[in-house]
């Protein structure tokens, strides 16, 4: 089947540029410069304007499409405008990686809250009609973060059912360190803060603007926040930074006789803890960072 890559270098650094240009003689690919304005979704737009086909196929750069996700693709796009396709979070992430987000969109599109009730799908998987993308605006440029879930709900106001196509598979790599879990996690959540002011009422105005609202994909089960099942957390009420286990605390002991002391203790708490249950800290952090921005974005 014929096809193009089109790679949207958006001010990269590290070499991704001379990476995707060794491929040319290997694939009908292009690598543009869309680094006018920084952004996934300005960069989406640069590439959309230079496509040649009528069908466009969105993937992201640290991620990796099965190997049947053209031919896949192209079959869903017959019969449908708007489609996503699965998220597989095994095969490039670690257990400790994978358990620090619940990974969304693997058993059915993603669901937003009650007050937009529209599911939703991210860019790195999803498949468009160039004159559906067009007709609404493309990716806005003034959402930086969750422009995917923007364009969705854009899309299906439109009129066009977003189809779930579980055939469809994309590998997702997961933020891998505390430092990017916690920003993620903020930026996700001030935007979706944001978006859902916006969108309010929306699937309301969809099933008043068209009647097979039945084509809609049922959501996933409800996710507190969107940020999936709730994980343990972590106990600070107790004296010291965080208590630990009391078949621990013996183990932990120490001189306690001076403020030095409760603090050297409070330390080897803390670090103890971290140590025996690393499996959700990532967890944690990105819940943090999600609650903290959501609520930074209620304020904007």
């Amino acid at each position: 089947m014929p096809f193009e890559v089109v790679v949207c270098d958006n001010g990269s650094q590290d070499g991704t540029v001379r990476v995707a240009e060794s491929w040319a003689d290997r694939l009908p690919l292009r690598v543009i410069d869309a680094s006018a304005l920084l952004g996934a979704g300005p960069a989406r737009n640069e590439g959309v304007a230079v496509a040649r086909g009528e069908w466009i196929a969105f993937c992201d750069a640290d991620d990796e499409v099965e190997h049947d996700w053209l031919p896949v693709l192209c079959a869903a796009l017959e019969e449908h405008p708007f489609v996503a396709g699965r998220l597989d979070g095994k095969k490039l992430n670690s257990p400790r990686v994978q358990r620090s987000r619940a990974l969304q969109q693997q058993a059915g599109l993603q669901n937003s809250s009650a007050e937009v009730g529209l599911p939703h799908a991210a860019s790195s998987n999803l498949g468009i009609y160039r004159s559906v993308f067009l007709e609404v605006g493309g990716f806005d440029p003034k959402v930086r973060y969750l422009q995917d879930t923007d364009l969705c709900w854009r899309v299906q106001l439109a009129g066009y059912p977003l189809t779930w196509v579980p055939e469809l598979v994309v590998h997702m790599r997961l933020r891998s360190t505390v430092k990017t879990m916690y920003r993620q996690g903020w930026n996700y959540g001030a935007s979706q803060a944001v978006l859902e002011r916006r969108y309010a009422g929306a699937a309301d105005r969809l099933r008043a603007a068209r009647q097979n609202a039945d084509r809609l994909v049922a959501p996933q089960p409800a996710y507190l926040g969107g940020l999936g099942p709730a994980v343990d957390t972590l106990d600070v009420s107790s004296s010291g930074p965080a208590d630990v286990p009391s078949a621990n605390r013996s183990a932990a002991a120490g001189p306690e006789d001076s403020s030095h002391g409760r603090a050297l203790l409070g330390a080897v708490r803390l670090g103890r803890y971290f140590v025996q249950n690393r499996s959700t800290v990532g967890a944690q952090v990105w819940q943090v960072g999600w609650h903290l921005g959501y609520r930074a974005g209620e304020r904007n």
